[in-house]
C-alpha cells in the first residue's frame, strides 16, 4: 500500500480522492492534463483497480476530472486558481472580499443563545441573536457561518443582517464603532455536518477562523466562527524583518 495511504476508518477511494485533489490544487496536474493511465495509477498506489476508478468519480462528481471514454481522464479544474478566496488580515480587507464578492446565503437556523467567549474576547452583551448559514459563490459553497451578533444591534437592522453579508452591515451602521478586531486562524478537518454542507468528503481539510468585534467598553457586538473549505482559501502575510 502507497504510504500516503492510511489504514483508517475513512474509505481508501476517498483516501485517494483527496491525494488527486491535492495534486491539482497544488498545481502539479493542471486544468487540461491527461492523468496517467488506470493500469498506472494502480501500480503507483498499489490498490483496486476499482478503488481508482471509484476516486475518479468522486472527483468527477465535484468537477475536478473528466473521464473520457477512449481518450482518458483529464483535469477540468480546481487548480491553483481555484483558491480566490483571501484570508484578509485587516478589517477594511475583509469588508471589501464580502463587497466584491458577493456570496449566496443560507440561512441554515436561528435563534438565541450565547456565545462562548474568553476574558481574552471581551465582556458579553445581554443577549445575543444567533445564525448559521453557508456561503456560496458560483453556486458552489465554500463556508460554514456561526454567527453571534449583540441582539441590540441585530434589531437595529434584522431583514438586512438576515439576508445580507454581516460584517459591511456592522461597519456602516452609523454610531456603531468597532474599536478591535482580532481573528485567529485554525487548520482542522470536516465532521460530517460541514462536510454535508460545503459538499466535500468527511476528514477534508477545513480552515475555522474565529473573529471577534468588541467596542470601545470592550463589549463583544459580533463573534463570527467560519469553517472553509481548504482548497478554497489562501492565507498571505507580510512578514516585518
Amino acid at each position: 500500500m502507497h504510504p500516503a495511504l492510511r489504514d483508517s476508518p475513512i474509505p481508501r477511494y476517498v483516501q485517494l480522492a483527496d491525494l488527486f485533489r491535492q495534486r491539482v490544487a497544488r498545481g502539479m496536474w493542471m486544468p487540461g492534463h491527461k492523468l496517467p493511465s488506470l493500469d498506472e495509477l494502480v501500480r503507483e498506489f498499489d490498490v483496486a483497480r476499482v478503488t481508482v476508478r471509484q476516486a475518479v468519480d468522486l472527483l468527477a462528481r465535484e468537477g475536478v476530472l473528466s473521464p473520457q471514454q477512449g481518450r482518458g481522464t483529464f483535469v477540468t479544474g480546481g487548480g491553483a486558481e481555484q483558491r480566490w478566496l483571501k484570508v484578509e488580515s485587516t478589517l477594511r480587507a475583509l469588508i471589501e472580499v464580502y463587497r466584491d464578492t458577493k456570496p449566496q446565503l443560507l440561512n441554515i437556523s436561528e435563534s438565541a443563545a450565547m456565545p462562548a467567549l474568553t476574558a481574552k474576547d471581551g465582556k458579553p452583551a445581554s443577549k445575543y441573536f444567533y445564525m448559521r448559514r453557508v456561503h456560496s459563490y458560483q453556486q458552489r459553497p465554500y463556508c460554514v457561518i456561526s454567527i453571534y451578533l449583540d441582539d441590540q444591534v441585530f434589531r437595529r437592522a434584522p431583514q438586512r443582517f438576515r439576508k445580507q453579508v454581516v460584517i459591511p452591515i456592522l461597519t456602516s451602521l452609523p454610531g456603531l464603532k468597532i474599536a478591535r478586531a482580532r481573528q485567529t486562524l485554525t487548520i482542522s478537518t470536516a465532521d460530517v455536518e460541514v462536510a454535508e454542507h460545503l459538499k466535500i468528503p468527511v476528514n477534508s481539510p477545513v480552515a475555522e477562523v474565529r473573529r471577534v468585534f468588541t467596542t470601545t467598553d470592550r463589549t463583544v457586538i459580533y463573534l463570527g466562527e467560519v469553517t472553509y473549505r481548504g482548497d478554497f482559501i489562501h492565507l498571505e502575510m507580510d512578514l516585518k524583518p
